[in-house]
């Protein structure tokens, strides 16, 4: 056999993976983020009950694909939570890149409302998923405070927000608005309330 005529080095290899396979997975990663985003809509309108058959087809996937990336609907309640989670914490830096530290923190505070909002309709699945271990519990409390203790140190290099006020507290008086307003169909009393705690946080004799 001439040298020309010598087999390729690949010869006899198997062929390489075909090139379809990375748009696929881009594909299953789009079905995941459609059905997370169906949900959110779903469970903030209503509450975690909603059919998941009405999940799939808003998200314009059928059935058979919601429960290959959730199996059951704790798992697709328990994405839905921690996809709130990361976009309300992580808004926090965002805010402070766009807006002064006090109109952040009023921003990130209608953000985590919003966030508050979606979390109690999903109440039910979620406490069962902790309390029987099936879903790991998140260190939400720790997350919300250290978001908002990123505001607040910026507001105080600035001097637009008070020194003396310790992250949690802020925390807990947010918790506190949501609460008495839960049963309320007035989201300007929320409003006003949240202004509230902003004028709260600012430096004595500042206006």
């Amino acid at each position: 056999m001439s040298p020309d005529q010598e087999p390729s080095p690949a010869a006899g290899r198997p062929d390489p993976p075909a090139p379809a396979e990375r748009p696929l997975r881009a594909h299953a990663r789009r079905n995941r983020e459609n059905l997370i985003a169906a949900a959110r809509a779903a469970f903030t309108a209503a509450d975690d009950s909603v059919p998941l058959e009405g999940i799939a087809r808003e998200a314009g996937v059928g059935i058979g694909t919601l429960y290959r990336h959730f199996p059951t609907r704790e798992a697709l309640v328990e994405a839905v939570y921690a996809a709130e989670l990361d976009d309300v914490t992580a808004g926090a830096a965002a805010l402070l890149d766009e807006l002064p530290p006090e109109r952040a923190l009023r921003a990130w505070m209608e953000r985590y409302a919003a966030f508050v909002a979606t979390k109690r309709s999903m109440l039910n699945t979620l406490h069962s998923g902790w309390a029987s271990g099936r879903l790991a519990t998140p260190a939400t409390r720790e997350r919300i405070t250290a978001a908002i203790g990123a505001i607040l140190a910026h507001g105080v290099r600035a001097g637009s927000l008070r020194a003396d006020v310790a992250p949690d507290d802020v925390t807990a008086m947010l918790l506190g608005v949501f609460l008495s307003t839960a049963a309320d169909d007035e989201p300007e009393r929320t409003d006003r309330l949240l202004d509230l705690v902003v004028d709260a946080l600012r430096p004595h004799g500042s206006s």
